[in-house]
Parts: structure tokens; C-alpha cells; sequence
């Protein structure tokens, strides 16, 4: 006898774009959860272009980085700027019990779809904003990358060649340890914490 995955009937709301949100919703895809992954019109998530091939191209097939860290999900094309856009993702809210967004802090308010406006439409919903430097303080508005954050933390000074070279490394250790498995571990605590009749 086979039993379900573990996060059989989890409703995800996927608004991340690159690689640490993508990451978060991919291991909740492959825990079972039904991913729904919603993108901008025109080129949607730039991950779609990172890295294709010439043969990806040329067929309009997203890159295989897109393709690799979405696998398992739904799509779904919406436009938050305009009204119809709006009123679709508050109605897709309403059922969903977890929404994952990487804007930076604001925008998802200034959109009018932020937390209070999706909590009042579903005080249930677990909302995880992934930022990079957290949504308050004096970098909560500079944009970053994987690189500025192990810079900022002294991951980076201790990255060097037996020269003393400071050395990039081939890996994305603040996105997928700092930023993907910190989001998971979160969502899966509040989503237990929901079950047990708390507040989203």
C-alpha cells in the first residue's frame, strides 16, 4: 500500500521569479502540494531566457534552468497591474493555502494585492515573502544578489584561493540555504500551525 504525498491537497500560489522562490515551490510540488505558478505577460519569469540554448530558442521553449526549477507546477498568466488581474489572484487566494511572492517589500501593497488585502480575503492563507535583505531596516529596498548577501554576512571573506584571491563560488549558498530552505521551513511551520486551527 502506497500512501499520499504529505502535502497532498496544499494549494500554492506561485509569484517568484529566478531561483530562490522557484526553489521553495519546487520542493512543495515535490511534497505533493498542487503548485499553481503565476506569471507576468510578455517574457514572465526571467528565467525563461537564463541560459537557453540556441535549440530552446529557436523551438520557444523556456531555458532548462525554467524548466528544471518549475517542473511539477502549474502556469497561469495574470497582470497585477490591472484590475481584472487583481480580482483573479484575491479570487485564486480565497482557496489557496499558501502564496509565495520575491518582490521586493511594497509592491505586492502598492499592487493592491499585499497581505492585508489577500488576509482579509482568507485569513487562513500563509503568505511567505521571500526578500533579500527582510522588509524593514535600511537595506529592506536595495536590490541584491546571492553574491551581496554572503558579502554582507562574511561568507565571502572566507571563499579564497591558496593566494588569498577572493574566489566566487560556483554555488548559490545565501538563495538556496539562506533563502529557498529558511522559506520551506517556514511555510511548512505556519501551514502546521494553520491545521491546528491557528491564523494564517
Amino acid at each position: 500500500m502506497t500512501t499520499p504525498p504529505a502535502l497532498s491537497g496544499l494549494r500554492v500560489l506561485d509569484l517568484t521569479r529566478l531561483l530562490p522562490g522557484p526553489v521553495v515551490t519546487l520542493r512543495l510540488a515535490e511534497l505533493g502540494a498542487d503548485v499553481l505558478k503565476i506569471e507576468p505577460p510578455g517574457a514572465g519569469d526571467y528565467a525563461r531566457t537564463m541560459l537557453q540554448s540556441e535549440a530552446d530558442r529557436r523551438s520557444g521553449a523556456p531555458s532548462a534552468f525554467y524548466r528544471i526549477v518549475n517542473r511539477g507546477k502549474r502556469q497561469l498568466t495574470l497582470d497585477l497591474k490591472t484590475a481584472e488581474g487583481r480580482a483573479r489572484l484575491i479570487g485564486l487566494a480565497r482557496d489557496a493555502d499558501v502564496l509565495v511572492e520575491s518582490f521586493r517589500p511594497s509592491v505586492m501593497t502598492r499592487l493592491g494585492v499585499g497581505y492585508e488585502v489577500l488576509r482579509e480575503a482568507n485569513p487562513k492563507l500563509v503568505y511567505c515573502a521571500i526578500t533579500g535583505f527582510g522588509s524593514e531596516g535600511p537595506f529592506a529596498h536595495k536590490a541584491g544578489h546571492d553574491l551581496n548577501y554572503i558579502a554582507y554576512v562574511g561568507v565571502l571573506d572566507q571563499l579564497a584561493a591558496r593566494d588569498g584571491a577572493p574566489v566566487v563560488p560556483n554555488f548559490q549558498l545565501a538563495n538556496l540555504l539562506g533563502g529557498a530552505l529558511s522559506a520551506v521551513m517556514e511555510i511548512l511551520a505556519a501551514a502546521w500551525r494553520v491545521a491546528r486551527g491557528g491564523a494564517g
